[in-house]
């Protein structure tokens, strides 16, 4: 924010099309391969709207017909939502398995899109993320508060996609996505085929304005610095692998602290399947989690609630990068003063 106030003489205000705007864009999209480091030939695309606006996206510009999605939470359920709306689209398959787990992609020749979640942010589970074996499908992923904290290797993938407000500690209301080469052909087909697409939904033209360092329409450009500045914090100690380990840290005092706790355990429980980026921890009934977040706040330890569809008692931690590993220690004892008296 200090580094927003120092530029905002010089850069809010302007229109997104001059040099200020432009030279941000061009940062932040130089900052994204640095940090991915995606094959050569992908792309790096943005455009506003958000996570919700590129489902939208998807659904017009690289699906053909029809779509496998998997869906362990909330927010993986929502792009099959979409699609199962889409009057041009084939029903979806969707492919479940309870909270706390996830389903594995199965191959099939009729899809031509599998989308995946890298990890669910209502649950806390995380998906290694890997192709569909002797798949030919898309495979595209909702990478939204995974990426710049989960390890991920892009040649796995097709099209990686978030927003900003998770481990890029900055605001929502802009998508980024990094497209391999058969994606970009996707885009390409789907446009030949007459498909109406709405402008500002067209994946083609978000890419012709990227690659001009500029979007379609206007963006928040307090967005777009925060982002930028965020991921040059990011590679200038160490890039992804910092990132990562950082959360990694932070997620392993949670979770030995929620193992230890005789009123607390990690919701998700294979190890394997656990989160580094958002944790969710269960209570006994003896403490309501409620109660122990809403005292956590009155004392500005915000943003600890579960996610509120899930319906358990528990809490629910983002460990992004920007959180320092001795903040979540000291979490854990503010939680264990709450407790003892909400317990005793």
């Amino acid at each position: 924010m200090v580094a927003l106030e120092r530029a905002a003489p010089r850069y809010l205000g302007t229109s997104h099309r001059q040099s200020g705007v432009r030279s941000v864009v061009g940062r932040l999209r130089a900052g994204i391969r640095e940090l991915f480091a995606p094959p050569e030939d992908y792309r790096v695309v943005l455009g506003n709207g958000g996570t919700t606006c590129f489902w939208d996206i998807a659904s017009f510009c690289l699906i053909k017909r029809h779509s496998q999605h998997l869906s362990f939470g909330e927010f993986s359920s929502k792009f099959a939502a979409v699609t199962a709306a889409a009057p041009h689209l084939d029903q979806p398959e969707i492919v479940e398995s309870p909270v706390g787990t996830h389903p594995v992609a199965v191959p099939r020749p009729e899809v031509d899109a599998y989308a995946l979640t890298h990890n669910e942010t209502s649950t806390g589970v995380a998906i290694e993320l890997r192709r569909p074996d002797g798949a030919d499908g898309l495979v595209l992923v909702d990478g939204t508060s995974a990426a710049g904290g989960l390890r991920v290797d892009l040649a796995e993938v097709d099209t990686y996609y978030f927003a900003p407000q998770k481990c890029f500690a900055s605001d929502g209301g802009l998508w980024v996505a990094l497209l391999s080469p058969p994606a970009l052909e996707r885009v390409q087909e789907i446009a030949a085929s007459g498909r109406w697409v709405p402008a500002s939904l067209d994946l083609g033209t978000a890419i012709e304005n990227s690659d001009k360092d500029q979007t379609y329409n206007t963006p928040a450009l307090a967005t777009l610095f925060l982002l930028a500045d965020q991921i040059d914090w990011i590679n200038g100690r160490g890039g992804l692998e910092w990132a990562a380990g950082r959360c990694d840290a932070s997620s392993a005092i949670l979770y030995r602290w929620a193992e230890e706790h005789p009123l607390a355990t990690p919701f998700v429980a294979e190890p394997g399947l656990r989160s580094t980026v958002t944790v969710t921890v269960d209570f006994d009934e003896a403490v309501s989690a409620d109660t122990l977040a809403k005292t956590l706040r009155r004392n500005a330890i915000v943003d600890t609630e579960s996610y509120r569809k899930l319906g358990r008692n528990q809490l629910r931690i983002a460990l992004f990068p920007a959180i320092d590993p001795e903040d979540v220690s000291a979490l854990t004892a503010c939680i264990d003063h709450v407790v003892t008296g909400l317990a005793g």
